[in-house]
């Protein structure tokens, strides 16, 4: 079996049960994109090797050369997944693995996952959404298990920061990539960077936005995010809330 592996609850969940039930014939591969930070690379792998299983990095430049996606349609997550999986289809198939597995949840499915059709369409199985099983339950379940990442916060690729319709580049995501770094250096947690052009929205959790009018996280944050690129810095006053980018579908906003 082949674990599609991020290094995130769900995927490390899912991969050290296919470890502790298969063994060697599991292999956790995680494919290492410019939409993804290199620090969640290297924590992927470093979660690999503290849990024991088998794990393979694979590097996928190309992601950004695709026009279908990098000119970031609304359907942006189902090419990319589209492309993605096939690659991890190509290994499995190299490798001798039959069964793909990936970490969607059964909150997903309420959610704006035009990723999930390109799933299907691979036929990439989901074995905690058929079986139901929460985001939560899942904390609940790594936490019993003792894995690092029960309480790790959510995590979404840096071309969800970019708003759809706007070219997704090597520059851009570069931008939110340093910016967001230097505010994890600074202690924040479970935030995001948007990019608005010349203009950086920090999105933080409410109980956060104290520390901003501190003058020295303050003057820290503004310089480091110039830094990034960005001409202006804002707080988002609304705080940090998962997928502000996403349309509205149903009337509720997706994350």
């Amino acid at each position: 079996m082949l674990v599609a592996f991020s290094g995130g609850v769900d995927s490390t969940f899912l991969a050290k049960v296919a470890y502790e039930e298969l063994g060697e014939d599991m292999l956790a591969v995680t494919i290492s994109t410019p939409l993804h930070p290199k620090r969640e690379i290297e924590e992927s792998k470093k979660l690999a090797k503290v849990l024991g299983f088998p794990h393979l990095v694979v590097r996928y430049e190309e992601v950004l050369e695709i026009e279908e996606f990098k000119s970031n349609p609304l359907n942006r997550c189902y090419v990319c997944k589209k492309n993605l999986f096939s690659k991890l289809k190509d290994i499995a198939e190299e490798r001798g693995f039959y069964y793909i597995v990936e970490g969607t949840n059964a909150d997903d499915i309420n959610d704006f996952r035009p990723g999930r059709k390109a799933l299907k369409e691979l036929g990439i199985l989901s074995p905690l959404l058929d079986c139901g099983i929460t985001k939560e339950e899942i904390r609940l379940f790594s936490k019993e298990m003792d894995l690092p990442t029960w309480n790790k916060p959510s995590y979404a690729c840096l071309a969800s920061r970019i708003p759809y319709g706007e070219e997704i580049t090597y520059e851009k995501l570069s931008m939110v990539e340093k910016a967001e770094e230097s505010l994890k250096s600074l202690g924040f947690d479970g935030f995001r960077v948007r990019y608005h052009g010349d203009v950086a929205r920090i999105e933080l959790r409410k109980e956060d936005m104290e520390r901003v009018f501190e003058e020295d996280i303050r003057k820290k944050i503004v310089e480091s995010v110039k830094e990034a690129g960005f001409k202006y810095v804002t707080l988002d006053l609304e705080g940090y809330r998962t997928g502000s980018l996403n349309p509205k579908r149903r009337g509720v906003e997706d994350v």
